[in-house]
């Protein structure tokens, strides 16, 4: 499903993550873990453009999976990472971390 998702939300996704982390030379297990995030924040928006979400959507994002799905402090900072690896690295355009903060 995460290949899936990501393609559905914007195509090409996937492999240009692939090739983000290719260039960043990030571990196989941090990849799956980016991809498993992104690819859930993807469906929570309905797996909608990541280009057409914002930091608000990252912040609500967050904040479901802290509230509703109680998570620990170590998986919001995965899969917090995770989208602003997205944003920065694969679309190229940041988030602004003041606005995302920490939940």
């Amino acid at each position: 499903m995460t290949t899936t998702a990501l393609d559905e939300s914007l195509p090409g996704l996937s492999n240009e993550l692939a090739e983000a982390v290719r260039h960043q030379d990030l571990s196989t297990r941090t990849s799956q873990t980016y991809q498993h995030w992104i690819s859930q924040y993807l469906a929570y928006f309905d797996l909608k453009s990541p280009s057409s979400l914002s930091e608000k959507n990252v912040k609500e994002f967050l904040r479901h999976l802290g509230k509703k799905m109680t998570l620990s402090r170590a998986r919001l900072n995965q899969a917090r990472e995770a989208l602003f690896f997205l944003y920065d690295q694969v679309l190229k355009t940041p988030l602004r971390r003041a606005e995302v903060g920490m939940i």
